[in-house]
């Protein structure tokens, strides 16, 4: 699960009215550029719900409730999923804030809200026509101070490249004592939970994904979990940002993360 990402170098037009294994290795390469992931996730946004159910054997949607559940979503509130990917945390949030509520899923994968859009247009709760597509920048959210009730990031706080930058942006819009979650993969400090993780992806991951043809696209998922914070380290950072409580928890396992923070 890879999850779709914010680029600091994507315009921002609301769109509104929407409704085997390690033999892999020697084709891996850092994805470093922005405009590199963005192309990546605009890729995989065909399959990428159905590799998600395979590969986490349907377990990614109990994350993603839990997830919102930690957010604080509630009736009537004003949310934001960053890194909206195919919507699947905005749907939740909407079921959590009903018809007076409003959901605004942000994302930089034009291909990955077009199926945001149409899997809205699918759908036939009422909730769901207040959700809103953005096509934007995790980095450089367009929207006033103090503005949200609650955000959550699913699988995308790891693959942006200025992390910092996105939790003082997510900062910037939450209300004072509102919360964010961030769901993503745990980067473990315990090598058995670590080489589960690299062992998974050498020999499940990759070999499903290039079976669709994507092989190279989810060889970059191992690189991005090295490269990202460990649990206290996600809490050390939200709390420099200026978060007043920040608290991992592990979940899965330990394979998964979410990162719960009070502004």
């Amino acid at each position: 699960m890879l999850m779709a990402t914010a680029s600091p170098h994507i315009c921002l037009p609301l769109l509104t009215g929407q409704s085997p294994g390690p033999n892999f290795r020697s084709k891996s390469r850092q994805v470093r550029c922005s405009e590199e992931r963005q192309a990546l996730f605009n890729r995989i946004a065909p399959v990428y719900d159905n590799l998600n159910d395979l590969l986490s054997l349907g377990q990614h949607r109990i994350w993603k409730r839990m997830a919102v559940s930690w957010s604080g979503a509630k009736l009537g509130d004003h949310v934001l999923d960053v890194c909206c990917g195919s919507g699947d945390l905005a749907f939740l949030l909407s079921d959590k804030v009903g018809n007076n509520g409003k959901v605004v899923g942000l994302d930089f994968s034009k291909e990955q809200l077009t199926i945001a859009s149409s899997r809205q247009n699918s759908k036939s709760k009422a909730c769901y026509r207040n959700i809103k597509w953005v096509e934007g920048s995790a980095v450089d959210l367009p929207f006033p101070e103090s503005y949200f009730d609650a955000v959550t990031i699913g699988y995308g706080l790891r693959n942006v490249i200025d992390k910092r930058r996105a939790l003082e942006e997510v900062y910037r819009v939450l209300k004072p004592g509102s919360r964010v979650s961030v769901l993503d993969f745990n980067k473990s400090v315990n090598p058995f939970v670590t080489s589960i993780q690299e062992l998974m992806i050498d020999y499940v991951v990759v070999p499903v994904a290039n079976s669709y043809g994507l092989a190279n696209e989810y060889i970059y998922l191992k690189d991005s979990i090295k490269e990202f914070l460990t649990g206290e380290e996600l809490e050390k950072l939200a709390l420099e940002v200026g978060f007043t409580a920040a608290k991992h928890y592990k979940i899965g396992g330990g394979l998964m993360g979410n990162l719960v923070s009070t502004r």
